[in-house]
């Protein structure tokens, strides 16, 4: 008996075939080899680049990483605490008045202290020489027209190179500099050209010393809020933690600029900082 049979279609609605589940398994193995071969091509990457900061390290005296480590030691006493930043003068004016405001207040004085003092520290460390710092300390001398902050960076740079002069000994240019310079009215000594001149000398690079200062600055200001009663220290902590990633924006924003490029992003805080000296009741100097 002859059949009659038709030789097997397979169907649009039957399953795969082995055949096209072993080309989805090759093709899920080559995906996973691809992956593979890109993890391990970034994690090569990130020990060369790891590799290239470590033998940068290494050719840092490690005695000058110290003498860095101590210039943003808050025990070092250069009068830093003894400024508020106009947040003194900005609470009495009703500008700030708790903890929302004063993190208002701590970002629009970092953006300006990045505006204004960034280019004259990165000047300053690019070329820690005497006849530049001389130039810069003049140029910031003319930008300052507000008269506390100008009395404040006078007093809290004074205070930092006398310091710096005495304490690092391994820099033996920082005291004859000073010992030119001091009473002859050359200089005005105003902070931020000595710290990036500082920064300059121990070795530090210029993105370190740039958000070293900024690091300072939003320290100094949070600790006057603490003495000010507007926030305590477990609050101020954990809004100087906050601040830093608004810091760090900051800094990439304002860093590597020439001097020329200085300027005032928030007028108004300048303001009120001039205002401090008419305070009939006042804690600290501006």
């Amino acid at each position: 008996m002859t059949c009659h049979c038709q030789p097997h279609q397979s169907s649009p609605y039957m399953p795969f075939s082995p055949k096209k589940k072993k080309k989805e398994k090759k093709s899920q193995k080559i995906d996973s080899l691809e992956g593979g071969l890109l993890v391990c091509f970034v994690m090569e990457q990130d020990l060369v680049e790891t590799e290239k900061r470590r033998k940068r390290e290494i050719n840092i005296d490690p005695s000058l990483q110290w003498s860095q480590w101590q210039l943003l030691d808050s025990i070092l006493p250069t009068g830093g605490f003894a400024h508020s930043f106009g947040l003194e003068a900005a609470i009495q004016a009703r500008l700030v008045s708790g903890p929302d405001d004063l993190q208002t207040f701590v970002i629009h004085l970092l953006e300006n202290t990045g505006s204004l003092l960034l280019p004259f520290v990165y000047s300053a460390t690019m070329n820690p020489t005497l006849d530049n710092w001389q130039k810069l300390d003049r140029i910031l001398d003319a930008t300052l027209s507000n008269e506390v902050g100008r009395k404040a960076s006078v007093s809290q740079g004074s205070s930092l190179m006398r310091v710096a002069a005495s304490v690092f000994t391994e820099l033996p240019s920082l005291k004859s500099m000073r010992d030119v310079c001091i009473g002859s009215g050359v200089v005005s000594f105003h902070h931020a050209p000595v710290f990036g001149m500082i920064c300059g000398l121990l070795g530090m690079d210029s993105g370190t010393s740039q958000r070293a200062y900024i690091f300072m600055t939003m320290r100094d200001v949070i600790s006057a809020a603490t003495r000010l009663n507007l926030v305590g220290p477990l609050g101020a902590a954990v809004l100087q933690h906050r601040v830093a990633y608004v810091a760090e924006s900051m800094v990439k924003k304002w860093m590597d600029r020439s001097v020329e490029d200085a300027c005032q992003t928030a007028p108004l805080l300048d303001t009120i900082q001039g205002c401090h000296t008419y305070l009939f009741s006042r804690l600290f100097c501006s």
